[in-house]
Parts: C-alpha cells; structure tokens; sequence
C-alpha cells in the first residue's frame, strides 16, 4: 500500500540521455517501494520513446500513476495519441497521465514538426477528449487539418491531461483547459506561488473548479547524501543546461524576480550548441558545471533543495505549503531518494500528529 505520506512525491526515471531504457523499469519498481505516488518519463526519441517505455512500465508496477512528462505536441497523429493513450490506461488499470510541452521551436521547425500556439494546444486536447469520447472528428484550425477521424471503441476512463508551462500564458492555458500543470524547475517558492495563481484565475475565468487542476512543482533535489560529481550533475549543470537558452531562462527568472544578467552571460557561452547534438556526454557536463560559477549562489539556495535529508524534506514541504499539489523530484532518481523520502515521510507525519 502507498504511504499517504509520501504519495506526494513524484520522481523521474532515466533522467536526461539513457542508454538502456531497462534501467528505468528497475528505477520505477524502487520508487514504488520507498513510497513514491508517481513515476515521470521525460520523452527523448532515441532511447525513451514514449509509448515503448510506458508500456513496459505498465506491468513491472503496480500502484503508482505512470505520467507523461512530458511528450511533445505535433509529434503524433492526434489519432495515434489517443489511441496510445487509451491503450496505455488498459495495460496500467488506469493510471497513465498525458503529459504535453511547448517543446523547444527552432529545433521542432528544424525537424518539420508542427509548432502549435496557444489555440492549437488548447484545441488538440479538445480533439484527444472527442475522440476517446467516441465521437467523430471533423476538424480544420491551428491544431492543423484532420477532415474525419474516429476511435472505433471509446475510452471508459480517458487520462487526465497536463501540460508543461512557465510563463504567463502557458500557465493560464493549464489552467482554462488542461487538469493539470506542471510547474519549471528552479522556481522559489514564491515564484511557484505566483504561477498557481495565474493557473487558478484562468481556471476560475474559464468556469472551471480552480481546485481541480493539479500543480506540480518540480523540485531539484541534490542531498548531502550525493557525491560532489553527483551534486554537480544534479544541479549545477542541470540549471546551467536550462538557463542557456533565454526561451526558458526568462521565463524562469521573471516569475521568480531574478535579475537577467546572469543569464545573458551564460547565454553568450554559446552552451546551448551540446543541446540536442552528438557530443562527447562527460565534455558537455564538464562544460556546464564550468558555466555554474556565473550563476548567483542564492539561485540555488532558493531555486532548489539543498542540505542534509531533513533540510531537503523542510524545503518540500515548504513547495507544497506555497499552494503546490504534488512534488516532483528532480535530478536523482529513485534509487537514490529512499532516505529523503523516508525523511519527509517522518516530518509528515510529526506535523499530522
């Protein structure tokens, strides 16, 4: 049985580039037994492609939800999306979770993919919901052109679906028409504040229960408990790998009242070149934990969990104070975690008794 104490905490598997997808199913079955409410798989085509990884999921766990965090809008038929989805919440009893995310658009329109703006997101769930309903499509608009399409068999118990946001407009998009949000890493507590009330109003002004829309906070979490190269991966250079690209950076740096000169800096490396590329993986993370020395020491101290276990575990429960629904660990994987879950357990627990 899960621990009501800590279903709250969600952790990625095979984070970032993995070479062998099996590691993850190892990963997913650890995160069920220390207590974790969920499981995320961050979709990379080469190695974690979706519908392959969650599949195998489904049966090497039992109980926690299985979430898509995230896939990518315009890289599947809505058709197959739906179906896919449907076929996942059968082979899981009902607990996979579609995930979506803007995605990165140089690269996308590099590649030929659609980039969809706010109407065509909004629009795609719309069509993903008719179909699983079993009805008949006919559509023509920003979520692109599909003149008649149908799921011979309607889904009984459709996912819920999520979408990845930061800034001001994806957020209030999550929350007019999505059943969750999930939140940036690196955000302070009060920039995750910020965002829930964007989410929250939108969902109020579009007459929805604002209150029904899960947020979850992406936390980077880097214990004492990890080496000094595992702390570097975990945080160091994973905030340096999203604060080169101005896209995500700004964003990030806005909601939380931070000021933009360091990210011009980091910006101006050039780093943002090992993204998506074939290079050498020990080069890059050297390269990105050289360019953390740019970033203010109280970014990390605000934006993330840091300390012995016991701190980590304060700082979470200090996101989930700030209005955030559930927690989603970020930078170790489950393997890693049982201590920090075990001590947020325990504080749960006193702050209940």
């Amino acid at each position: 049985m899960a621990d009501i104490n800590t279903d709250v905490l969600n952790a990625y598997i095979l984070p970032g580039r993995a070479s062998d997808a099996r590691v993850g199913l190892t990963q997913a079955q650890e995160g069920e037994r220390i207590g974790l409410g969920g499981i995320f798989l961050s979709e990379r085509w080469d190695t974690k492609e979706l519908g392959s990884v969650m599949g195998a999921l489904t049966q090497v766990t039992d109980r926690v939800q299985l979430v898509a965090g995230i896939t990518h809008f315009g890289t599947r038929h809505p058709l197959v999306q739906a179906g896919m989805s449907a076929t996942l919440q059968t082979l899981s009893g009902g607990r996979f979770v579609l995930g979506f995310g803007r995605s990165f658009p140089p690269l996308f329109r590099k590649m030929g993919i659609p980039v969809l703006n706010n109407a065509g997101m909004a629009d795609h769930v719309g069509i993903l919901r008719q179909l699983w309903a079993g009805k008949t499509v006919s559509y023509t608009g920003p979520a692109g052109n599909f003149p008649e399409m149908q799921l011979p068999q309607a889904c009984e118990n459709p996912p819920p679906v999520i979408l990845g946001g930061v800034g001001p407009k994806t957020l209030a998009l999550a929350g007019a028409h999505f059943d969750g949000v999930v939140l940036h890493p690196f955000l302070t507590t009060e920039g995750v504040a910020r965002s829930i009330r964007i989410v929250r109003e939108a969902a109020e002004q579009a007459g929805r229960d604002p209150h029904k829309i899960t947020v979850y906070a992406i936390v980077v979490t880097a214990p004492d408990t990890l080496s000094p190269e595992e702390r570097s991966n975990v945080l160091e250079a994973r905030a340096v790998s999203y604060f080169m690209h101005h896209e995500i950076g700004l964003p990030i740096i806005k909601m939380n009242d931070w000021d933009q000169a360091p990210i011009d800096q980091i910006v101006a490396t050039g780093l943002n070149r090992l993204e998506f590329g074939h290079s050498d993986v020990a080069e890059s993370r050297r390269l990105l934990a050289e360019a953390a020395s740019l970033i203010p020491s109280h970014w990390f101290a605000s934006g993330a969990a840091i300390g012995n276990v016991d701190q980590c575990a304060t700082r979470l429960g200090e996101y989930l104070a700030a209005g955030a629904d559930q927690i989603l660990l970020h930078g170790t994987t489950p393997d890693q975690q049982g201590p920090l879950v075990a001590a947020f357990g325990s504080l749960r627990r006193r702050a209940r008794s």
